[in-house]
């Protein structure tokens, strides 16, 4: 009876899965949600559930006797962070940084991207793939510090200035200093979109603008740069955002506060204010978010 009742459970497992396969293959709708479905609880679970909690907690605040988190629903936090004005000047240095390093990173990875994808041949063009990707080998702490020393006043760059009788340069713990250093750690991430937006275009579109008489001049403005621009919008995203939430570089190289310096300040630092680092924290979220839509826009999802 045992070696029966086990047969007959065999086949009626085998039996099953025969027809979950059989359903699945009829329905590949609901062969896409068994797929995604792990993938996107996990988000739900650990990504949007830790926003959602982010979100509700900077409507908290810390009891100013006892130093203790007490769940009372007030506005406070979002008041200081948009009325006060050093919070509002924090907030837009740290914007107008990830501007600047985004424009400067596509300025300089368009013409890398462009030889790369349309001019370099297969060898130089896997030994350019990994001079852009090895100094991603190394730590960005190792990097950060190396650029401090490059800029310190007797660092390299003053040295080098001095040999050839040029003026030095006080550039040391200034904004000058962060935006070559973001420019320089994020360049990669601008590269590698802008390069696989120009790989996509087509030769013909190119041999039918010259066969039509535009110059290289405007073949570059009216067809190889509309069609890149989803490349360097997916690019920038990566730019941008990086710069948004860094707070090593400013601390270490710009001496400054960015959104990031004031939130882990909040955190982990002697302030201890959760509340008000999670009301901080929607401005980068609120930034990331318009920014998102306009790159949806211009066709930057396609790129990535």
């Amino acid at each position: 009876m045992t070696s029966q009742a086990y047969e007959a459970g065999g086949r009626s497992l085998t039996t099953a899965r025969r027809r979950l396969s059989a359903a699945l293959w009829r329905r590949p709708w609901l062969r896409a949600i068994a797929l995604l479905l792990p993938p996107l609880g996990w988000m739900v679970v650990f990504y949007l559930a830790a926003l959602a909690v982010l979100f509700v907690s900077a409507f908290w605040s810390i009891d100013s006797f006892t130093g203790k988190l007490t769940h009372v629903w007030t506005w406070t936090n979002f008041d200081t962070v948009f009325t006060d004005k050093t919070y509002r000047e924090i907030a837009w240095r740290t914007i107008w940084m990830a501007a600047a390093v985004t424009v400067t990173d596509a300025v300089i990875a368009f013409p890398f991207a462009y030889f790369m994808a349309r001019v370099a041949g297969p060898r130089l063009r896997t030994l350019l793939f990994v001079l852009v990707l090895l100094p991603r080998w190394s730590s960005s702490l190792a990097r950060i510090y190396a650029w401090r020393l490059i800029l310190n006043q007797d660092g390299a760059l003053n040295w080098s200035l001095a040999k050839l009788g040029l003026p030095e340069q006080g550039w040391a713990f200034t904004n000058t200093a962060m935006w070559i250093v973001f420019s320089y750690i994020w360049l990669p991430f601008m590269i590698l979109p802008v390069y696989a937006a120009l790989e996509r275009i087509p030769d013909s579109y190119l041999e039918a603008s010259r066969d039509l008489g535009a110059r290289n001049w405007t073949t570059l403005r009216r067809v190889i740069l509309p069609l890149a621009l989803p490349g360097i919008v997916a690019g920038s995203i990566f730019t941008f955002s990086l710069t948004l939430g860094d707070y090593i570089t400013p601390s270490l190289v710009g001496n400054v506060d960015f959104i990031g310096n004031v939130i882990y300040r909040n955190v982990l630092g002697l302030t201890n204010n959760l509340p008000f680092a999670a009301a901080y924290a929607t401005v980068p979220l609120i930034v990331m978010g318009i920014y998102l839509v306009i790159a949806k826009r211009l066709g930057a999802f396609e790129a990535l």
